[in-house]
C-alpha cells in the first residue's frame, strides 16, 4: 500500500502535534500525523500527572540559559515560539493559565491535562489534519519513501510525502512511546546519535540499612545542593535509594560529567543556606552544653527530623560533637552519589541526533526534506516548564522549516 500525504509527522507528541496545527493553518493540505501507541500525546498526559507546567513565566533573559550548552539554538526557537507564545496557543484552546508562586504556569485548576488534549485535537480534525495512531515507523526507502506498520492489521505500507518531520521522543518512560528505537533506524542513512542518558532524575545513595528503616522517604525543606559549580535550592526527598526532588534533577547534568571522573561523585547540600558561616557558628557557640544533637539542632537552627540521622549517617562523631566542624557539615555536607537513577525513570533524557546532524531550520543534512524536532534532538533542560517550552518551540520552529522547504521544492 502506497499513500501520498504532502507532510508526514511520525510521533504524536507536542513537537509533531503542534508542527500538524502550524502547517494545516498555513494552509498546507494533507497533513498526516503517525503515532504507534493506540492514542497521542502519552508522555504529555504523563508529564502532566505532578502538576500540569506548561512553561515558565521568568524573564526572556533568563530562559534561554536553562539549555546549557544548547542556549544559543533555543534562544532563536524561544524567540520564535515563545513561552507567551505557548500561553496565547492554550488560551485559543480555551485553556487558561496563570504564573504560580514559583514562576511556573500551569492551567487554571479547572483544567487537566486531558481537556488540553482533546481540544488540541478536535482543532486538529477541524483544521483537516489526520491522525493516524497504533502506526509504527519502520524506516526510510528511496530518497522520500517512509515505511510504516499498521498494528492493528499487521499490514505494511509506504508514503511517499513531500517532506517528512521526526518528532519521536528521547528514551525515557518507554511505556507512553518514548523507546529510543529510532536510533538504528536513523544510522541507516548515516545519522550518527549521541547515547541517552538520564536526565532530570533522582541521584543513588548507598545508604546504611540503619538509615533506610529509621528515615524511609522524609523531605529536606530550604536547602541548597552544589556539586561543582553548579547549584541548586529548593526541596529534596530522602528516599530508600537516595535523592530526588527538583534540585536533584537540575543538578544531573553536572552529577552525570562527576560520576564519568570517580565514583562516588560529591554532592555537597547546605541545610541553612540563608545562614552567613560566621552567625551560623555564633549559634552554635551559644547553644547551650550538655544538649542532645537533635535538640540543640532543633531549638538553635529548627533543623528537625531527619537531620540528625542524616548527620550521624555522613559523618563521624568527632565531627559532630566539635562546633566549628558541625558547622561546616551544615553548609556543606557531603552525600556521596552512587549513580543516577535507569533510564526510563528519568523524567527526560540527554542524548539522541546531535545539532551537527541538522541545519538551522532542524533539517537531517543526510536527508533533504525531512526535519527533526523535540526530545529527539540531544538537548536537555531542567523541570519547571523548560522541557515542554523546548519541545513545543523546536517544533513550531521545524515547521517553519517545512514550509520553507515546500515553498522551494
Amino acid at each position: 500500500m502506497t499513500q501520498h500525504p504532502t507532510v508526514a509527522i511520525i510521533g504524536g507528541g507536542p513537537s509533531g502535534l503542534l508542527a500538524a496545527q502550524h502547517l494545516a493553518e498555513a494552509g498546507v493540505p494533507g497533513v498526516a500525523v503517525y503515532e504507534a501507541q493506540a492514542t497521542p500525546g502519552r508522555k504529555f498526559l504523563v508529564a502532566g500527572h505532578g502538576g500540569f507546567n506548561l512553561t515558565n513565566g521568568e524573564p526572556a533573559a533568563h530562559f534561554g540559559p536553562r539549555y546549557g550548552a544548547r542556549q544559543p539554538e533555543f534562544e532563536r526557537f524561544l524567540a520564535y515560539f515563545s513561552p507567551g507564545s505557548l500561553r496565547h496557543w492554550a488560551a485559543d484552546l480555551g485553556i487558561a493559565t496563570y504564573v504560580g508562586s514559583s514562576g511556573r504556569v500551569f492551567p487554571t485548576p479547572e483544567h487537566k491535562p486531558a481537556h488540553l488534549l482533546r481540544a488540541w485535537l478536535q482543532r486538529l480534525e477541524a483544521l483537516g489534519a489526520q491522525l493516524h495512531t497504533r502506526h509504527r515507523w519502520l524506516g526510510f526507502e528511496g530518497t522520500h519513501g517512509l515505511r510504516l506498520r499498521d498494528e492493528r492489521t499487521g499490514t505494511e505500507l509506504r508514503i511517499e510525502p513531500r517532506t517528512t518531520l521526526l518528532a519521536l521522543g528521547g528514551a525515557s518512560w518507554a511505556k507512553t512511546g518514548s523507546d529510543g528505537q529510532w536510533v538504528p533506524l536513523l544510522a541507516d542513512i548515516g545519522v550518527s546519535s549521541v547515547p541517552f542518558e538520564p536526565a532530570n532524575c533522582g541521584a543513588e545513595v548507598a545508604w546504611s540499612p540503619f538509615f533506610r528503616e529509621k528515615v524511609g522517604r522524609a523531605p529536606l525543606k530550604n536547602l541548597a545542593l552544589r556539586c561543582g559549580p553548579a547549584e541548586a535550592r529548593g526541596e529534596v526527598l530522602l528516599t530508600e535509594y537516595g535523592l530526588e526532588g527538583t534540585p536533584v534533577y537540575a543538578l544531573t547534568p553536572a552529577l552525570r560529567a562527576a560520576l564519568r571522573h570517580a565514583t562516588p561523585a560529591p554532592l555537597y547540600l547546605n541545610l541553612k543556606p540563608d545562614l552567613s558561616p560566621t552567625e551560623l557558628q555564633a549559634r552554635l557557640r551559644q547553644a547551650r552544653a550538655g544538649r542532645s544533637l537533635p535538640d540543640m539542632l532543633r531549638q538553635t537552627l529548627k533543623l528537625g527530623p531527619p537531620v540528625p540521622t542524616l548527620l550521624r549517617e555522613l559523618a563521624t562523631p568527632a565531627q559532630l560533637q566539635d562546633p566549628a566542624q558541625l558547622a561546616q557539615l551544615l553548609q556543606n555536607l557531603p552525600v556521596p552519589i552512587a549513580g543516577l537513577r535507569p533510564l526510563d525513570e528519568a523524567i527526560s533524557t540527554a542524548g539522541g541526533v546531535p545539532f551537527a546532524e541538522v541545519d538551522e531550520l532542524l533539517m537531517l543534512r543526510r536527508r533533504p526534506g525531512t526535519f527533526v524536532a523535540g526530545e529527539m534532538l540531544d538537548w536537555e533542560a531542567p523541570t519547571g516548564g523548560y522541557l515542554l517550552q523546548g519541545c513545543f518551540s523546536t517544533g513550531a520552529w521545524a515547521a517553519q522549516g517545512m514550509r520553507q522547504w515546500l515553498d522551494k521544492s
